[in-house]
């Protein structure tokens, strides 16, 4: 038997002030897409904004089902929309926030196993990493280079 070990690295902002002008706007593009998320079942809103690099940006909201798991969350309502809209650009910056409608979240919110799934699919087919950036609804902001540190064993078409 031999063992391995995987390392991740974030860098960590202590508020959305201190990121980059560029993701400042993003994360506030963010934050204010969140607040329109449907989310009556859980309570728990979370927004989402992509940069490509075509300068443009794609937002989406967490939309829930009361059929569930026939909703959608946040990160996956942008990506695939910009997978529709612009689907030979690639996805440069995006930023998460969450908040719930019950009680306060500090902590950064990661995106969930499934929109880390989606968001390694983007990677891999663009050949070109994907900074994340999450946080709860206020505090700190995690930043990831690649969703590989979210990631670091993920599945992908060469499995298939």
């Amino acid at each position: 038997m031999k063992q391995i070990n995987i390392n991740t690295s974030f860098a960590v902002y202590e508020s959305v002030e201190e990121l980059p002008l560029e993701v400042q706007s993003l994360m506030h593009q963010a934050v204010d897409i969140r607040k329109k998320a449907y989310a009556p079942y859980s309570k728990f809103r979370v927004g989402a904004a992509l940069l490509l690099d075509n300068g443009k940006i794609v937002l989406g909201s967490n939309q829930e089902n009361a059929a569930y798991p026939s909703g959608l969350c946040a990160e996956r309502v942008a990506i695939f929309q910009s997978g529709a809209i612009y689907p030979e650009a690639k996805i440069v910056k995006l930023a998460v926030t969450a908040a719930s409608d019950t009680n306060e979240t500090k902590s950064p919110i990661p995106p969930c196993g499934a929109c880390r799934q989606s968001i390694s699919e983007y990677e891999f087919k663009q050949n070109t990493p994907i900074e994340i950036y999450f946080m709860g609804e206020s505090g700190e902001v995690y930043k990831s280079d690649s969703i590989k540190n979210l990631l670091p064993l993920s599945f992908d078409k060469n499995f298939l």
